[in-house]
Parts: C-alpha cells; sequence; structure tokens
C-alpha cells in the first residue's frame, strides 16, 4: 500500500475515515459540552451525509479506509487487544475493584464488541457486574469508559507527513484516549508495517487540524490552545531530523470555538491557492522555523502568514479566496466550515453545501466545488478536511 503525503492538493488515492455510529448517540444535553459538540446531532441523518461525503471520494478514484473496521482487524492481534485494554482501564476514576470487573467484561468481548466499546464507551447499566464503592457511587447515566464522539474528526488525530505518520496529542481530555487507537492501527495492522512513527501522544500537544502541508518541504503549524509552541517545535526539529522538512511556519492562531485550529480559517484547493477568513487574512503572521545543520533550529522573525508561505514555498504570491461575500456572510460561513475544505486534486476540493457564498467565491476563482450535506455533521464544528485524513496522495506535478 503507497503512504505518501506531501502536500495539501496533490490527488487524493487514499484517506481514512470514520462513519458516526453509536458514540454520537451517547451526547445529551447533559453531556455534549464536554464532549466538545455544540448540539446533539439526529446520527441516522449524520451517518446518510458522511455517506454521501464517502461515496464522493469514492466517485473521484479515491480509496477510502474506515477507522472502525481497522481497529476490528487490529483487535484480533493479541498484542494490540492488550494495549488497547490496559489504555482503557487506565482511567484513575476507576479505582481497583472496578477495573478488575471492567477488565473482566472486556475479556468476554469478541473483537467487533470490542472495538464498539473502545469508540461508544460503556456506560454504568450496561456493565451488570460492577460492584465496590466506585460504582455504587456513579452517577447512573455516567460513563465507565468514555465514549469518543469527535472520533469522526480522523484529521486532529494523526498527519501524514511524506512517508511517516505523526499520530498527535490531543489537548482536551475528551479526545485523548482517541489517539491510543489510532496509533495501535498504525503499529500493528499489517496496512501499515514498517511505518515509521514522526509523533507519539505522550508528547507535547500537536492537534492534526493545525498542521497543513503547504507545498513538499514546506509545513505551516498553527499554535494556540490545542497546539503549543513546545509541540510546535517539537514537531518541526523531528521533521527536520528526518529529511521531511526544510521550514516549518508556525502561525499562532487566536483561539476561539470558530477557530480552534488553522485548517478552520485557512485551507488549501490549489498549489498557490486558499480558502481563508478574511478578517484574519492580513493579521495573521508565522515565524519562520529552519533547520541549522548541528544545531538548534533557527527562529526567524514573524512576518504576515501570506507572505512568509508564498516565500517558503518558492512561489510569487499565494493567492486568497475569501470566505463568503462580505463580513456577515463571511463570519457566518466561517462559522459552518466554509473554509474548512478537502482538495481531492489540484483545483478540486469538497465543501459543505451550506456555504453558498465561498461555493460560488471558490467556482468563480477556477476552482470545481463538489458539495456535500453537513447540516448534521458540522455540528462537532468540523467540516470535509477535518473528517478525513490523506494516507496517500500524488505530488501535485503527477
Amino acid at each position: 500500500m503507497t503512504r505518501f503525503v506531501d502536500s495539501e492538493v496533490g490527488r487524493l488515492t487514499t484517506v481514512l475515515l470514520h462513519r458516526p455510529g453509536r458514540e454520537l448517540m451517547r451526547l445529551t444535553p447533559r453531556n455534549n459540552d464536554s464532549l466538545l459538540f455544540d448540539g446533539i446531532p439526529w446520527v441516522g441523518r449524520a451517518q446518510e451525509e458522511h455517506d454521501i461525503f464517502a461515496n464522493a471520494l469514492r466517485e473521484r478514484g479515491v480509496e477510502v479506509l474506515y477507522l472502525d473496521e481497522l481497529l476490528t482487524e487490529v483487535l484480533a492481534i493479541p498484542e494490540a487487544r492488550a494495549e488497547l485494554t490496559r489504555a482503557a482501564l487506565a482511567d484513575v476514576r476507576l479505582g481497583d475493584v472496578l477495573r478488575r470487573r471492567v477488565a473482566d467484561y472486556l475479556a468476554d468481548l469478541d473483537p467487533p464488541g470490542l472495538a464498539a466499546v473502545l469508540i461508544a464507551g460503556l456506560a454504568h447499566q450496561e456493565l451488570r457486574s460492577g460492584g465496590g464503592l466506585v460504582y455504587q457511587l456513579m452517577d447512573p447515566e455516567a460513563f465507565i469508559i468514555d465514549p469518543l464522539p469527535n472520533l469522526l474528526f480522523t484529521r486532529d488525530s494523526s498527519v501524514w507527513i511524506r512517508d511517516q505518520v505523526a499520530v498527535t496529542s490531543l489537548a482536551m481530555p475528551a479526545r485523548q484516549r482517541e489517539t491510543t487507537l489510532t496509533q495501535a492501527i498504525y503499529r500493528h495492522h499489517p496496512r501499515f508495517a514498517g511505518t515509521p512513527l514522526l509523533y507519539e501522544p505522550d508528547l507535547e500537544h500537536v492537534e492534526g487540524g493545525d498542521v497543513l502541508l503547504l507545498a513538499p518541504g514546506v509545513i505551516a503549524v498553527g499554535v494556540g490552545e490545542r497546539t503549543t509552541p513546545a509541540g510546535a517545535e517539537r514537531l518541526a526539529r523531528r521533521a527536520f531530523a528526518a529529511g521531511l522538512a526544510h521550514t516549518v511556519l508556525v502561525v499562532p492562531v487566536a483561539q476561539q470555538r470558530a477557530t480552534m485550529h488553522l485548517d478552520t480559517v485557512c485551507t488549501m484547493v490549489d498549489v498557490d491557492a486558499v480558502v481563508m477568513y478574511p478578517k484574519l487574512a492580513d493579521a495573521m503572521v508565522a515565524y519562520p522555523v529552519t533547520d541549522a545543520a548541528g544545531g538548534e533550529p533557527l527562529v526567524g522573525p514573524p512576518e504576515p502568514f501570506l507572505t512568509a508561505a508564498a516565500k517558503a514555498m518558492g512561489i510569487d504570491t499565494l493567492r486568497i479566496i475569501d470566505t463568503g461575500l462580505d463580513p456577515v456572510t463571511a463570519e457566518r460561513e466561517q462559522w459552518d466550515d466554509g473554509n474548512n475544505t478537502l482538495a481531492i486534486a489540484p483545483r478540486v476540493c469538497v465543501a459543505y453545501e451550506r456555504n453558498v457564498e465561498t461555493n460560488l467565491q471558490l467556482e468563480r476563482a477556477g476552482i470545481e466545488v463538489i458539495r456535500i450535506p453537513g447540516s448534521e455533521l458540522g455540528s462537532g464544528r468540523g467540516g470535509p478536511r477535518c473528517m478525513s485524513c490523506p494516507i496517500a496522495r500524488q505530488t501535485p506535478h503527477e
């Protein structure tokens, strides 16, 4: 299996998705905030929308891999099963008695059943063999193993840079177990045998939505609450040491619910074009970080992001396509992930159909837009790019 990604826009050939399932049914008005969802999605419709997304990719020749299917196959491997079971039992809230009861419960599950619990969680009432003080005092509506509704956004837990994969370190407690699943797949599944891990979940925080591969050898990393400067520095050092990049642009991103990652304000749609939230286009800066042979990476003074990006990419200018048509539509469509497009080839992208003005702007600029519904998928604040982890792309000139 080819595993190689060196840009945001090269023709996409293989992608990792996660079709939303029972974990979304676990969202309630009591827990949706802590599980990072703005609303309670209609799960059946979200699945229909996701199927339309996956089929749109297949129709363009993209191989679609599903995370839950890979996870089920991995759980048939004893070493991987033990690793993932230990991770689920490591929650300090459990205590020794409940931990033993949960361990016994998980041990009786077959790989599909265990995969379902690791993704959708284990509710208090589902563990009929529960006992001990912790179980007795637990809220009957609580989860012993928390569900992972954000697993839908496969971009965040891993990023491929050329032929290596960075399994990221997610900042929010509700999402940190996602990377144990992703890492186990890359470590144990035969399709990924021998893949070097560029990054691991126990390192400083880096989230995949903050990492853009602007061009071969040029990586932009957004920093804020989700990806820390220490994480960006560690990723840069490792990318330089592995010969995967010559420049890393570190971009501070103002932390708001709608601008949590770099790809919520800027994504690429061509080798020299981005769709970008206009309110931030002129304000964003980048700190160019370059490799220094035998020493610490060199950090240059801040420059306007678009200027620094074009310079690092070796092009005259980076074209901007605005989100929306005016300040009002720009703000509304940015909230609805108008910036969060997925390029499947140069000048071809997937976008939510609801962002009417942004999609028209893209088409006026010569970009083909494949529209998909997202009324329910968008309740977790993520668009087509967030929902996809490219595993293989052609280089843009191929």
